[in-house]
């Protein structure tokens, strides 16, 4: 009669992984069986927390080159030719204003006679219009150094006008004022024409503000008539 011959079941070394786990649960029991059954204690429910994720390799960076610093430049100044202002044919003041030098020295002069000849008028006026012809030949005066400043913007010499004594004193009152009058509206009307004929921008504005002065010192010497006749 055959009899049948059981083979025993493989013994399961787990149930003691289990119960190691519960008594202590920090320790590994039975490495070398965990090992021949296959199975990870850790991978048993229960027995430990989840698996930490291996973290990515970052790839290292490869160093920049290192780029040598250049030598500092010198500072070389600029030439005097080059200089702002220094500019041969500027646009203020330069070869288009040279062309009027001439009509700006005959206006120097003419500003100093005005101005020593309202002076002159002072001696023989009343007394209640000295003050105000006083102020015109001062204002005379500053156009003349106006007229100046430009010659020398345009030529870099110093226009030294014609030295001349005092005007003679004249006898009346009444013409006097009447030809100082003529003297300063033709003044205004000789700079007005003067910065028409001009394509020097920075010129014709001088010579319109010189003109408009001449007009107020005319406007002033007729009210000064004004009085005078009544």
């Amino acid at each position: 009669m055959n009899q049948t011959v059981h083979n025993p079941e493989p013994y399961d070394f787990r149930q003691y992984d289990r119960i190691w786990q519960r008594v202590a649960p920090n320790l590994e029991p039975y490495p070398g069986m965990c090992a021949m059954s296959g199975v990870s204690p850790a991978a048993e429910p229960g027995m430990a927390g989840p698996a930490v994720p291996a973290q990515p390799v970052t790839p290292a960076v490869p160093a920049q080159p290192v780029t040598p610093a250049m030598p500092a430049q010198p500072v070389i100044p600029p030439q005097a030719g080059l200089l702002p202002g220094a500019d041969a044919n500027p646009c203020c003041m330069g070869t288009a204003a040279a062309e009027m030098l001439d009509v700006l020295t005959g206006y120097i002069e003419d500003a100093h006679s005005d101005r020593r000849a309202i002076l002159a008028l002072v001696r023989i006026a009343p007394g209640w219009a000295r003050q105000r012809l006083r102020d015109i030949a001062a204002e005379l005066g500053e156009q003349a150094k106006r007229l100046m400043a430009a010659h020398y913007l345009i030529t870099g010499n110093c226009y030294r006008p014609s030295v001349a004594g005092t005007a003679p004193r004249p006898d009346r009152w009444c013409p006097a004022l009447r030809e100082r009058y003529h003297a300063a509206a033709c003044a205004g009307l000789n700079y007005a024409r003067s910065a028409d004929d001009t394509n020097d921008p920075c010129l014709a504005r001088l010579l319109n503000d010189l003109s408009a002065a001449s007009y107020r010192h005319a406007d002033a010497l007729m009210r000064l008539l004004e009085r005078g006749l009544s």
